[in-house]
């Protein structure tokens, strides 16, 4: 979809590629999600924002209608079909709501406690898409060990960027424990 400028808070002119941006933030050797080979993986995990929002689902346009892109959701298949764990934080676990009926997922709090999360009515889409929501904090993730997801809230919550990290980290670990 479009650019954000996320300094002003609106759209921007420009294009920008997936690939190209990914390489750029994990500074490194990255790949198409094309090439992905389930088996050279213990895990899988996905990060939230804008791009999930608008590149890898169409949630931010249609909410719980979207539809979620082909590639990202033959990987999460496929990594819940080999038994393998997935993490999802920030508005990703809304994925696993639209693949995986049934599932549980966190995306925070489904009530705008104190401010902290001004997107709380995701929660409900997801249960309206038949999964199962829970509450959790920041700093905390959820794992919903029948289906191996853990998520975790991230930037769903307006809270400071070391419980966002800390909640991260949390979820991180935890589809460790599980690979």
């Amino acid at each position: 979809m479009h650019v954000v400028d996320h300094l002003k808070g609106s759209p921007s002119e420009g294009k920008r590629n997936v690939l190209v941006e990914s390489a750029r933030l994990a500074r490194g050797n990255i790949q198409d999600l094309a090439e992905l080979k389930v088996g050279e993986f213990d895990a899988v995990i996905f990060p939230g924002g804008f791009g999930v929002a608008k590149n890898l689902c169409s949630w931010a346009v249609e909410g719980k209608n979207c539809t979620v892109n082909d590639l990202v959701k033959s990987t999460l298949e496929a990594f819940h079909n080999a038994k393998k764990p997935i993490g999802l934080c920030c508005i990703s676990p809304v994925l696993a709501a639209k693949v995986f009926p049934g599932c549980e997922v966190t995306v925070g709090y489904s009530k705008n406690v104190d401010g902290r999360f001004p997107d709380a009515e995701t929660a409900a889409a997801i249960e309206e898409l038949g999964c199962k929501h829970i509450c959790k904090d920041v700093n905390e993730a959820h794992i919903d060990s029948a289906n191996k997801i853990v998520t975790t809230c991230a930037f769903m919550c307006k809270a400071p960027l070391h419980q966002i990290f800390d909640g991260i980290g949390t979820m991180v670990a935890e589809v460790l424990k599980l690979a």
